[in-house]
């Protein structure tokens, strides 16, 4: 059997800053955000299978990447934990607003390798994640591909 690649788009709305950054993007803003996921693999050839003929269904992708990454991401605001937006974190975070403190400079780059985790750690045995593309703007985005990673 041949290895076939699908691939699910997902949406969300988030906000970020760059600290440091020499342009524009060191201000709080929002992106609405679209995410590729491509996984590979081997469609089902059991007989009596019910998901016969599928890679993976898109239910469970979609259930993977809306746990891990959309329902964390989708209108939170994300800031390094290692800068002076700490402060402006947790005012927000007292009030009442979504945020994410990560480890790393939230581009669209760093988000990405963020994200090739969190999905690869979920997904089954069997299944592979290809690809990643995550469109910050209509003309801009990153994308991350596990033949690069390897």
């Amino acid at each position: 059997m041949n290895n076939i690649r699908i691939t699910k788009q997902f949406f969300f709305e988030a906000g970020h800053a760059l600290y440091g950054y020499d342009g524009k993007c060191r201000n709080v803003h929002g992106h609405s955000y679209q995410l590729d996921v491509t996984v590979v693999g081997k469609p089902i050839d059991q007989e009596n299978h019910v998901k016969r003929g599928m890679v993976i269904d898109f239910g469970d992708l979609k259930a993977i990447v809306k746990e891990e990454i959309v329902d964390l991401f989708d209108h939170a605001t994300v800031f390094n934990k290692n800068t002076p937006h700490l402060e402006l974190a947790l005012e927000l975070k007292k009030r009442g607003h979504s945020v994410l403190l990560v480890d790393y400079q939230p581009t669209s780059e760093m988000m990405l390798i963020d994200f090739a985790e969190r999905i690869r750690k979920k997904l089954p045995s069997d299944i592979r994640l290809h690809s990643l593309k995550l469109r910050e703007t209509g003309t801009s985005y990153a994308e991350w591909h596990a033949a690069d990673n390897e």
